[in-house]
């Protein structure tokens, strides 16, 4: 008897294909990290003066016990494991996919609050996109969409270019302030309050900043892409932390205390607003072009994220099996065309606030879903009595954050977190019919 084997091909899974290396991985988790929020903040943060430098000292230390936690987490488990998974598996699977649910929304809704932070800046060397902000953001949400669905390595590779241009603007802003100092020394900063810092600003702008910070879980989210790791993630996660952190208090604490706070204010590029300032205008436009990649790039990260996040889901059953449709490829394409579609929609629908209210709003809106998250993986940490004081006071400090957003956001975020069950009690259907 002869023995024929079989030639169908394997359905394609999140494994196959090239993997993110080290680098590439830092490139993701810095490139989700340092997108419009950095280059948009100060505008927001000019109010707060010297209390919004102590907000971002806490924001940073807590956002590193987060990272430090959900590192130490990534690093127990055995393979690839996403936020999701991880709180599933302590607290069960209604736990696990209200947390993955509202990680997703996050996402989504991320990209559409970055997506319009790229139309502010090139609006400013491009006018007619700032004519009709809601098009063009959805214009650079679908233009990269494109570039994820052709691949993982296309879309890291990507990635890593527009992580070293972005950090061009950084890196000309930290020169600036640290040449003015030299010249003019501490004539060149607004003076400390004699009334010294209130708590109650300082817990506003941490509320704000945290949103620059929200991302380091980026690696995590998409391990499945990522080869080793077990080894790769969690040194991703806290080395891209930790160097995007140090960028953001050094050139949003100059920007808010060497400008007057009323013209920071009311900006719509406060970056190249400081480089005119201080250098010339010529510069100033080179610096709102490379902010505007910045976000680009950073769209590009949270659109790979935003795919791989309900796929993962759909693996185990916390989604429908739907959403985990892969391509030959490997790219999750229905999800992130589902994902992409959510996000245009809620730029459009919102096409009638001003830019700076818009963004504003949903940055404290996409910080207090993903706290949530944070939250429950300081929860799995302590459960599993691993990293336990960093994961005591990433709990304490998210609490904190999500009190400092106000009742608004916050009590949205929750709504649209149990938004989900629906989709819930759908998949257990299916299951039960399986």
């Amino acid at each position: 008897m002869t023995v024929i084997a079989s030639t169908a091909a394997a359905p394609p899974s999140r494994t196959q294909g090239r993997k993110l290396g080290l680098w590439m991985t830092v490139a993701l988790v810095m490139g989700n990290m340092i997108g419009s929020g950095v280059f948009l903040l100060p505008a927001g943060l000019a109010p707060y003066g010297w209390n919004a430098v102590s907000g971002w000292i806490i924001t940073i230390a807590g956002a590193l016990c987060l990272a430090h936690v959900l590192a130490r987490l990534t690093a127990a488990a055995n393979g690839p494991i996403g936020p999701a998974e991880l709180v599933e598996r302590s607290f069960g699977p209604l736990a696990g996919f209200l947390i993955g649910f509202s990680f997703w929304v996050s996402v989504w809704a991320g990209t559409a609050t970055i997506a319009i932070g790229a139309v502010s800046y090139a609006a400013s060397f491009l006018p007619v996109l700032g004519e009709h902000p809601a098009l063009g953001a959805a214009g650079v949400i679908w233009a990269v969409t494109i570039i994820n669905l052709m691949g993982t390595r296309s879309a890291g590779g990507f990635q890593l270019v527009t992580t070293l241009l972005k950090l061009t603007p950084l890196v000309v802003v930290a020169a600036l302030i640290f040449i003015v100092l030299g010249r003019n020394g501490m004539a060149a900063i607004t003076p400390f309050p004699a009334q010294g810092l209130s708590l109650g600003q300082t817990n506003a702008a941490a509320a704000l900043t945290l949103w620059a910070m929200v991302g380091f879980e980026a690696a995590c989210a998409a391990s499945g892409k990522v080869a080793d790791p077990e080894r790769n993630v969690p040194r991703a996660t806290f080395l891209g932390a930790l160097l995007s952190g140090i960028f953001y208090f050094i050139v949003c604490s100059g920007i808010a205390l060497m400008l007057p706070s009323d013209k920071v204010a009311g900006s719509n590029a406060p970056f190249e607003l400081f480089v005119a300032t201080f250098w010339s205008p010529g510069p100033a436009a080179f610096v709102a072009l490379f902010a505007a990649i910045s976000a680009v790039g950073a769209v590009n990260g949270w659109v790979l994220v935003q795919g791989e996040v309900p796929c993962e889901m759909a693996e185990r059953r916390l989604m429908p099996r739907w959403f985990g449709t892969m391509a030959p490829n490997g790219v999750p394409v229905r999800a992130i065309l589902v994902s992409s579609i959510l996000s245009s929609l809620l730029v459009l629908a919102n096409s009638s606030r001003s830019m700076g209210g818009l963004f504003t709003f949903m940055a404290l809106l996409t910080t207090s879903v993903t706290l949530w998250l944070y939250l429950a993986c300081a929860a799995v940490a302590i459960k599993r009595r691993i990293a336990v004081p960093a994961a005591i006071a990433g709990l304490l400090f998210g609490v904190w954050s999500l009190w400092g957003a106000g009742l608004e956001p916050s009590g949205l975020s929750f709504l649209l977190m149990i938004a989900g069950l629906p989709l819930y009690w759908w998949t257990r259907r299916q299951r039960r019919a399986d």
